[in-house]
């Protein structure tokens, strides 16, 4: 009973935090938000816990520091673990997953994901993911499957992972230049501006829309061709898929 009661907990911190990205701390909106999950008993907890402030009178709501340090481990283990599934394993039902994922694994494994991935800004939805130490630290690992386009060489070919564009017109632009998440890539030129080959075109790149572009690391392709074979693909999914369910066997966010 204990464990369902933390996740019902996390749930309100984390709708918290929405709330918080929207600008938003009134209790009316709360309730709005959560429905029939909503549950005073536990806003009271939270209360005595320290993790939420109120205020009666206006009847508002909203974290304090203890409530987003919580938040921000649940939120940047759910993004992380969205980007994971739909870049490297290519699901697209994500919500489930992700929700028993930010409930399960430790912090060591969530900043693992993130340097695997290459430390994405955005998850598949577009919305920010908390920044963690890896980030700030700028890790880069040997098991990192992900870097930016920028650090393959002249000459080689990469598959885009991802596209960290906050920009919305920047990203339609590169959407009709048909760079997006799954298309190889050729770079022939880095310097004064980035060149790269995609979908048979040559395409000319400055350094702040190259820096918005991951790529997968050490890309191999078929005999004669750009595009990896059959068997790797299914070779890697099999192996990645079985990563990440021993992830849910980890111990919890403490």
């Amino acid at each position: 009973m204990a464990v369902i009661r933390n996740v019902e907990q996390d749930e309100h911190i984390e709708q918290l935090w929405y709330m918080k990205e929207q600008g938003e701390t009134s209790l009316d909106f709360l309730k709005k938000a959560m429905k029939r999950d909503f549950d005073a008993r536990i806003i009271e907890e939270l209360f005595l816990r320290g993790l939420v402030e109120r205020s009666a009178g206006v009847a508002t709501i909203k974290l304090t520091a203890d409530g987003e340090a919580r938040a921000r481990q649940l939120i940047r283990a759910h993004r992380l673990a969205e980007r994971l599934i739909v870049d490297v394993l290519g699901g697209a039902d994500v919500e489930e997953i992700a929700c028993e994922f930010e409930h399960t694994v430790s912090l060591e494994l969530v900043n693992g994901i993130c340097t695997l991935l290459g430390h994405p800004k955005e998850c598949p939805h577009g919305m920010p993911i908390p920044e963690g130490e890896c980030c700030r630290q700028a890790t880069k690992s040997a098991l990192s499957f992900i870097i930016p386009l920028s650090d393959i060489k002249l000459g080689e070919s990469a598959r885009i992972a991802y596209i960290n564009c906050k920009n919305d017109q920047q990203i339609h632009k590169l959407e009709g230049l048909c760079i997006r998440p799954g298309v190889v890539v050729k770079l022939h030129q880095n310097y004064p501006t980035y060149v790269i080959e995609c979908e048979g075109a040559s395409i000319a790149l400055d350094q702040e829309v190259v820096s918005h572009i991951s790529v997968w690391k050490n890309f191999k392709g078929a005999e004669g061709t750009d595009e990896p074979k059959a068997a790797d693909h299914k070779n890697k999914a099999g192996g990645l898929k079985r990563f990440f369910k021993a992830f849910f066997k980890s111990p919890s966010i403490k």
